[in-house]
């Protein structure tokens, strides 16, 4: 009969089937929302764009010179 027949477990076979589906479409929509919450590069790391960092930052590139940076380090901590 080849499955043509009196299937016992015929039932449990669907909800098995109808279960994986779920588990997928509940991973696909979980991965969409995480994608879409974190946007850009995710290799990139966070972004600290505070006053200090880009202070720091511009005195490492050579931008600004001891004084200037320790002139402007100490109006950022007043």
């Amino acid at each position: 009969m080849f499955g043509y027949g009196y299937q016992p477990f015929g039932f449990i076979g669907s909800f098995f089937m109808l279960f994986w589906w779920v588990i997928i479409i509940v991973a696909i929509v979980a991965l969409v929302k995480w994608l879409v919450s974190n946007p850009g590069d995710i290799r990139q790391g966070p972004r600290d764009d505070s006053a200090m960092a880009i202070l720091k930052e511009r005195y490492a590139k050579g931008e600004i010179n001891k004084e200037e940076f320790e002139n402007k380090k100490k109006d950022l901590m007043n």
